[in-house]
């Protein structure tokens, strides 16, 4: 007798998620410091989850702990632990936000399958914070229980994707004046967007009973792919502006690859943009390599370059899913595959060179600066920039240049 086939169940179709945000009030209802959002997840025009927001304000009530705990539910319980009985902050909510002042109290999250996925709700939950707060909130989670729902669970781990830290043992905090939480939302955003463009990309081989993946690391085989192509598309661009401009200085906000570097690069000769633009084919040549190990920018040159490959490979699988699905077709499919938020935490040893982009630091690439030296900064100033940060790792000087 024939064993049935098991059918791995099909991914669910994101496209057509969306978000409804609904807040009812009189107009004689000032809302006495607390606003009550009811969020509805919708597939389409069906409504398959919702989600429970409070969002409370300090000052637009005399006692914002008495009308929390008036509220009930999780916002009693912030009340409770965050708030003194007059009103106050508690110590607890003053070591655990920069600044202090407003909550966005989430709980109550029901969410029906096939969209109960993580993914799915921490998306959810990034957006709303972006809808519902600004840089004065402290948002508000619930933490796991032995009694706690499913929907309850989601949110727990909502929390820890997003970068909240726990202040008791009721409840977590995402302090959306930080700049982690932020960057936690990007790259949840970024996930969700390419789970939407390229489904089949989700595929865990260990739930569906197959062999369980090695790790390669953040360059897998299609990442490599994608990487490459960035940087074939940011070389050839390069070089056409060589020899388009010349030695020809650019202004503040210029377009192009040369238009997109650090100010201190704009009044640059030829010749340096030819080394720049040589940076582009040297990296690109490195990750095209078969061994791989050890890939890292060996200058601060390739550093920028390796930045820009980042940024245009993000782009290139948001904007182009139909070049990409090309171009990796005959590549295997990793759960590693396109994470450029980790390519960019793995493959620098540090990211000093985005610090030129900041007005504020005018003059840190320069030796003699404070900041240069209290930070044990290397070769920022842009005639510094294709100096091999190791002798080792010289590249050939002979290598010549493709134009």
């Amino acid at each position: 007798m024939t064993a049935p086939t098991v059918t791995a169940p099909a991914a669910p179709d994101l496209a057509n998620l969306r978000i409804d945000f609904r807040h009812h009030h009189g107009l004689a209802d000032l809302d006495r410091g607390l606003q009550e959002w009811h969020i509805r997840i919708l597939d389409g025009d069906r409504e398959v989850g919702s989600l429970r927001a409070a969002r409370c304000r300090y000052y637009s009530t005399d006692n914002l702990a008495e009308r929390m705990a008036d509220h009930g539910t999780l916002c009693a319980i912030v009340a409770s632990r965050l708030l003194t009985p007059d009103g106050g902050f508690s110590l607890e909510l003053e070591e655990a936000v920069e600044q202090p002042g407003n909550f966005l109290v989430l709980d109550g999250l029901t969410v029906h399958a096939p969209f109960d996925d993580q993914m799915v709700v921490t998306t959810v939950v990034a957006d709303v914070i972006d809808r519902l707060t600004d840089n004065f909130y402290a948002v508000v989670l619930p933490r796991a229980t032995p009694t706690a729902d499913v929907g309850t669970k989601f949110l727990v781990q909502a929390g820890t994707d997003l970068a909240a830290e726990a202040v008791c043992d009721e409840l977590q905090l995402i302090d959306t004046c930080l700049a982690a939480p932020e960057r936690a939302a990007a790259q949840a955003r970024e996930r969700f967007a390419t789970r939407v463009q390229h489904p089949h990309w989700h595929l865990d081989d260990e739930e569906e009973g197959g062999p369980e993946e090695e790790d390669e690391g953040v360059l897998t085989a299609r990442t490599v792919a994608v990487l490459g192509l960035a940087g074939e598309e940011l070389s050839a661009l390069a070089w056409q502006e060589v020899t388009a401009l010349g030695d020809e200085p650019l202004s503040p906000g210029a377009g192009g690859v040369f238009g997109q570097l650090p100010v201190i690069t704009l009044r640059r000769d030829g010749q340096w943009r030819r080394q720049m633009a040589r940076a582009f084919d040297d990296l690109t040549g490195d990750l095209r390599d078969a061994d791989r190990n050890g890939f890292e920018p060996r200058c601060t040159g390739e550093e920028m370059v390796l930045h820009l490959m980042i940024d245009r490979a993000r782009s290139i699988t948001t904007n182009r899913p139909n070049a990409v699905r090309d171009l990796v077709a005959d590549l295997p499919p990793s759960r590693a595959d396109y994470d450029w938020e980790g390519c960019s935490d793995s493959l620098f040893e540090d990211h000093d060179v985005l610090m030129l982009f900041d007005a504020r630091l005018d003059g840190m690439e320069d030796k003699d600066s404070g900041v240069h030296q209290a930070m044990g900064m290397v070769n920022l100033a842009a005639d510094e920039w294709f100096e091999p940060f190791r002798a080792d790792e010289a590249r050939d000087p002979d290598r010549g240049f493709r134009n």
